[in-house]
Parts: C-alpha cells; structure tokens; sequence
C-alpha cells in the first residue's frame, strides 16, 4: 500500500472543533489553513483570528506549545477558496445543519485539488447524504472523520465511510491519523450518531430516566457514575455541564427525528427541568450555571425539590460503597441487581440498559463488539466498554437477569435480547470479537500501522500480548527484550508503584544497564505511564524521622551514580517517555542518550514542591547546557543560560507537552516526538538499533565546566528578594530556591571557574541533604506523602 501524502490541510470552520483540529494537526508539523465567514467589521480574516486568539488562553491547551500557532493561517469563504487547492485533506467542520453543509460544498468542491480527500467532522449526520452534495467524481475520496472533544486529547476518531469511498484512500487516511496524529481509529457505520455517540448518549438517557424514577439528586447520581464505576470523575451531569445542555439537548433531538424506529424513542426526550434550565440561558459551564454553578467558593448543585440551587454534596450508601469495591465483578453486578436501596438499584440499572441497549443494536452500528468497547474507552473515558464489562461479569448469567428484567417491565424497552446473546459465552475471545451482522469473529485490522504498536489496548477475553523474554529481574526492576522486534536491544522497565525510583530501581537500573554493556547492543527504558514520579518519598521520609542522614547521602550518591550510567553507558540508552517523568525520573530522561516522547509526556523536576532541588544531575545537566551555550556565544558568559534553568527548578515547571519539554532543556531538539503513545516502545527499539549502528559514541565525563558561581547565585537571590519582599515565596521557599541556584552555579566559587562535572554532583548532594535536615522540609516530605498536595509554609 502507497503512503498517503498529506502536506497540508484546510479545515472549514472556526468553532470549537474546527480550531482545536486545526490546532492539532499544526502540533504535528502539518500547515493548516483555517477558514470561516468573511468578518462583518474589521480584518476579513476577523472570525478565524479570534478563534486562535482565543485558544492560546484555554486550559488544557489545543497547542502542544506556543510555537504551534504560527503553524495556522487566517481565511475566509468569501476571498481565499483558491487556497483549498493548496490541500491535501480539508475537513469540514462547521455546525450540524445539514443545508447549509451542503450550501458550503456547493461552494468549495471547484476549488479543491484534484486527488485531495474532503471529509466531514459530523458527529452524526448521514454521510451518504452528504455525500451526495459533492459532484459526482469526487464521491470517491469524501468520508466522515468525527474527531473527539478536545482533538488534541481525545485519542477516538471515527471513521464514515460510503459506498462510494475508495477502500485504499480510508486505509491511507486511517495510517495517517494514527500516526501522524496519534489517534485511535473505529471504522464506523453510517448509522445516526455513529458509534461512541450512540451509546454515549444512550447512557446518558438511561442516567436521566433513574435519576427521575428513583428521586435520586444529581450530585448524588455523579457520585455513583464517576471513578467508583470507572468512569471520569467529570461523571454524568458535570460532563453534561462542560459539554453544553444545549449541545445534548441538539443530540436528543438529532436522536429523535432520525431514529424513529429506535425501541428505546419513547426515552429520546428532554426533560422539563432541562429545557427551563436552557430558556433562562443556563447553559453550563460556558455560561456560569448550568446543572451545577459556582457562588464565590461554593459549588452549587440544583436541587429539584427544592427548586433552586443548593450547596453540592451528597453521599453513597456504605453498603453500595462495599458493593462497589467488590474485586469479583460476578459478586458485584448480582449485589447491585439483589440490593433494594434505589442507588444500587439505579446503579443496575443503568448497566442493564446500557447493555441491553448494545446487544440490540450491534448489528446496526458496529463492525463487532470490541468497536463499541474501543469506542467508549478512547470517546468517553470508560475503564472498559459495555460488552467487556457484561462478559466479566459472567455473560450468561447477566443476561438471563437482563431477560427476567424485561419480561417484567423493569427494563426501558421491552424489545426482546437477540437469539445470538443466549448463544454465545461472550463476544470477546482469543481468535477475535463477535459481530452481529456477520455472525463469525472478527480480528483487529490487519493495516501495516498497527504493527508499530507493540501494546495496543486490549479488550477484555481478547488475547494477551507477548510481555517478551525476561532477561534478568528484582523487586524494582525488569530486563527483557522482544526478539521480534530485535533481540540485541534490552528493555528496561521500572516495575515498583507509579514507578518510584526507590534503591531497588537503582541497584537494578545499574545492573541492566551493567548487563547490557556486555551482552547487547542498546537499551530502552520504557513502563507504561507514568514513566517515573521521582524519588520514593515513602523511604525519604522514613530515613528522615529516623535520623538517618548518612544513609540518605549514600542514597542520593547512589542516584547519582545511576543517572551518570545511563548517560555514559557503552551502549546507547534510549528514554521512550509517556506521561509524567517528574523529578528523578526528568533526571534518568535528561541523562539518556536519545529521548523518545509521546507528545503527551509531562516532564518536569518537581522537587521545590517538597522542600528539595534536583540531586540526581538534574542540577548538573542544566550547568552542563549553560557551559555548551555559553562556549559557542560571543563573551562566553554563563549566566544568561542558567537564568531560565533556574526559574524553571525554582518554580517546579512541568513541560505540558513533549515539544515543551524539549524547549525547556529536558531534552534535546534532535530528540524524536512521536504522537501516538502506543508507538514509542517500537520507535526507541529502532532509535537504539540506528544509534547502535551509526557512529554513536558514549558521552565522556566532561573534566571541565564554567559555571557562574558566587555572581551568579547573587544575581538569582535578587530575583528571590523582589519574590519574598511581594509576599509570593516564604522564608523557606527562599532557601530551597537559593540552593537550587548554589547547584546551578557550581557552588560559592568564582564567577567562571572551572570545575569538574562530579564537583557540581557534589554541591547538588551537599544542598539537598541539608534540605532534608531542615524542619520545613521534613514537613512539606511528610503532607506530601499523606494528602499528595505540596504544602506551603
């Protein structure tokens, strides 16, 4: 299969999904044109500005980094349309309004290149019906491409095709956005609402029908259906919040005009309490009050009963709760449905519905059941999907109860289960996922581009992926290696809790990395995320209160020791990235020899936050840039380049992005982003394979380094004094700071004197002990480890 080839794309409309895809497709490197309505006042490109404008301030940011934004260019329908033939891919975007969709096709379609594929983000619109607004030779390269909200972060795209699609453009546009935007694909059928949004919604109306039916508050109800049943803590009605009442109020009326044949219609209604809560223009959280609201401090929460807002709280029943941490999801699901408190019965409830739901419309909406599991997860944040969670908790069984529930009217519809559920002993299994339409299993595609995913995301029942060859282990750490990818490159993972570098992660860090000097060609050090949360402070603390300061020296020495063994290995040590890489593990990435990140790798060296400064070389390797900097500038001063590290520790900046932690100095410009985080394991393997074949040395202990010294510790207290004077640091904040700079600077030495990399080692290890002995640190050390917030004091 030839490459698709998208060097550019235009994007047509600048809303909110518009510009966020925009956004990212810039993140990746790929140039965008952004269009939209000519502006009724000022600039013609006014509409499109405002948008990007306004993006920059959002939080979480659509950009990976600042940078980004240069990326986009301002257009407008009524005088730029010649610029759509500079695209490869344009994607529609605008609002769900079937005329006037097609009132723009009318327009663009003579402007678009010949070959370039248009697509249409609508989250539920026929895509054969649009279809048919575009001339009839380029019916072959339109499809729906429905990305998820926030595009940057929401890994679903659901790809429409229709029948007139051409089959090798979809699979090159499948590579393409797996890849190149990392994101996680379900081909779906041109069926209202497509996959994750059928079910998603239905969900929802099943959460509003209980919490009617059993007089459950909503606070309440988003107790129940967040974390606890492995759902986002957003939950049900503070998703609705943030999502627009208007928005589901725009879906469930899409639901009911184009699914009148649906079951479950009757459900497909707003409720009174929803439509006065839209009519006064209580929207959610774009218009400060929606379901729930903010009075200064006060999360507000409506209370139907009350008629008005009330201070949000609520509780679950101790039995439900006990239900619910049940390990045994068998036990679990049979309490819930036995249970007669209404919170356990609403919790039944809505499972029961939603599975029911999903059974019934498989063959309609999905290629098999592992497309509707896959689609809940990356779509709506689910722990597992529907189908996954009905077959842990004992296929046959759960629907036998599903089938008593709705012969007695218990159930939203009482449209019978399909003849194939009391057939099968679930739909996910070894050889692949049932599908309805087609009555056999079906495996995961078999496209090229997933063979750079070592570990995709697996459906429950489906088959184990290969964990590889162990090469050599102890409690905190595993040598492996894959030998279908390359038997000569060792994997290192870190094994212990959230992958805290604690002595047994170094003694074993220092034993694979010892291993691999005599036994293989290159190393990568890769754990799922979070790549590493820093030092363990369990054992930090302990030492502390003990007393123990010599052993907590020998500690720090040892960290030391081990990131100067990754970076001076003989062999080339690759850091593949994802997640949080905080604290010592910044210091194991920024020692490495390549990094590899996913973009949504979140580094940083943290350590202000408990009364402490980088002591793993982290310090060390910032002096070492300033010194590289300074050799190659006019006049050779140091200073200016530990300015910005200085801020950077003292402040406890964490990078929100690869791209930013590489512009912040944890890594390197030569290093590799790679946007879909289940490529990085496969990406390092071959970084490592290419460095170990090319002219790769192993870095040399660098025997001289100019550091800032006395003026330059002088200079940042200056910066610290305006800090401590304005109220914004206390006196201790002040003294970590100030031994941040005094590792930074090399020590109370000269300006620009030359000193060894072991001597910084040194002075970093010196201030951190002296941290540790003092009384405030020891208690930032101690709320850390009991509330997992910093304190200030």
């Amino acid at each position: 299969m030839s490459r698709l080839i998208i060097r550019k794309v235009a994007v047509l409309g600048a809303g909110v999904m518009g510009a966020q895809i925009a956004a990212h497709c810039a993140n990746a490197d790929v140039p965008v044109i952004l269009f939209d309505l000519p502006a009724r006042e000022g600039p013609a490109n006014g509409v499109v500005d405002k948008a990007l404008a306004g993006m920059k301030k959002l939080d979480p940011a659509p950009f990976a980094a600042k940078d980004r934004a240069q990326y986009v260019e301002s257009a407008n329908y009524g005088s730029d349309l010649a610029r759509l033939g500079e695209c490869d891919l344009v994607i529609e975007a605008i609002a769900e309004k079937m005329e006037w969709k097609l009132d723009l096709y009318a327009k663009v379609a003579p402007h678009l290149k010949a070959g370039a594929i248009f697509a249409s983000n609508t989250s539920g619109l026929s895509i054969e019906a649009l279809a048919a607004g575009m001339p009839a030779d380029r019916r072959s390269q339109f499809c729906g491409i429905h990305f998820f909200n926030p595009p940057r972060y929401m890994p679903l795209v659901e790809l429409i095709p229709t029948a007139a699609t051409d089959a090798a453009l979809l699979d090159g546009l499948e590579a393409w956005l797996v890849t190149r935007l990392g994101k996680s694909i379900v081909r779906a059928k041109d069926t209202p609402n497509f996959v994750a949004n059928r079910v998603g919604v239905f969900s929802i109306l099943a959460v509003l029908h209980h919490t009617a039916r059993l007089g459950l508050a909503f606070d309440e109800v988003d107790l129940l259906t967040g974390p606890r049943i492995g759902r986002p803590k957003s939950a049900t009605f503070r998703t609705a919040d943030v999502v627009g009442l208007d928005t589901l109020v725009h879906v469930l009326a899409t639901m009911q005009a184009t699914l009148p044949d649906d079951p479950w219609c009757a459900h497909f209604t707003t409720p009174e309490w929803l439509q006065a809560l839209i009519a006064k223009g209580a929207l959610g959280q774009k218009t400060k009050a929606g379901i729930y609201r903010k009075q200064g401090k006060q999360i507000q929460v409506l209370d139907l009963h009350l008629q008005d807002y009330r201070e949000s709280g609520g509780e679950v029943l101790p039995e439900v709760e006990e239900i619910l941490k049940l390990r045994n999801p068998v036990e679990k699901f049979a309490q819930l449905a036995a249970h007669p408190h209404p919170q356990a019965q609403f919790l039944w409830s809505i499972f029961r519905d939603v599975f029911h739901y999903c059974a019934v419309h498989l063959a309609e909406i999905a290629d098999n059941a592992r497309d509707i599991d896959l689609a809940m997860r990356w779509g709506f944040g689910w722990a597992q999907g529907p189908f996954e969670t009905w077959q842990a908790a004992g296929w046959k069984a759960v629907a036998e109860m599903v089938r008593d529930d709705i012969a007695h009217g218990r159930a939203m519809s009482d449209v019978a289960l399909p003849a194939w559920v009391f057939e099968r002993e679930g739909v996910h299994a070894p050889a692949g996922s049932y599908s309805a339409a087609e009555d056999t299993l079906k495996a995961r595609s078999a496209l090229p581009v997933y063979q750079r995913q070592l570990y995709p995301d697996r459906v429950l029942g489906e088959a184990p992926d290969d964990r590889g060859e162990t090469l050599w282990e102890n409690a905190g750490v595993r040598l492996w290696r894959r030998a279908d990818q390359d038997a000569r490159i060792g994997i290192v993972s870190i094994t212990s809790k959230m992958h805290a570098v604690g002595e047994e992660v170094m003694d074993g860090l220092l034993e694979a990395i010892a291993r691999a000097e005599t036994e293989l060609d290159g190393l990568v050090i890769w754990q799922p995320a979070p790549f590493a949360v820093g030092a363990n402070l369990q054992q930090v603390g302990e030492a502390c209160r003990a007393g123990q300061f010599e052993l907590l020296e020998k500690m720090v020495a040892k960290f030391q020791r081990t990131s100067m063994a990754i970076k001076h290995a003989q062999v080339p040590v690759v850091a593949a990235v994802q997640g949080m890489a905080l604290g010592g593990g910044c210091e194991f990435v920024m020692h490495a020899a390549h990094r590899v990140f996913a973009l949504e790798s979140y580094v940083g060296l943290v350590e202000a936050g408990v009364g402490l400064i980088p002591a793993g070389g982290g310090s060390k390797e910032f002096a070492l840039q300033a010194h590289a900097l300074a050799q190659r500038a006019a006049g050779g001063d140091v200073f200016p380049y530990i300015q910005n590290a200085f801020q950077t520790i003292a402040m406890a900046t964490v990078a929100k992005s690869a791209q930013e932690a590489i512009a912040l100095g944890f890594g390197r410009a030569g290093d590799d982003v790679v946007f879909n985080a289940h490529e990085i394991l496969f990406a390092a393997i071959h970084r490592a394979r290419a460095l170990a074949e090319s002219a790769w040395r192993p870095a040399l202990v660098n025997p001289v380094v100019t550091v800032a010294g006395r003026n330059g510790i002088a200079t940042c207290e200056m910066m610290l004094v305006n800090m401590a004077e304005g109220g914004f640091i206390s006196a201790h904040d002040y003294r970590v700071a100030k031994a941040a700079a005094t590792a930074l600077c090399g020590g109370e030495v000269d300006t620009n004197r030359r000193v060894s990399e072991q001597w910084i080692l040194d002075v970093e290890r010196a201030q951190f002990v002296e941290l540790l002995k003092t009384e405030k640190t020891q208690q930032r050390i101690a709320h850390m480890l009991e509330t997992g917030k910093p304190l200030r004091n």
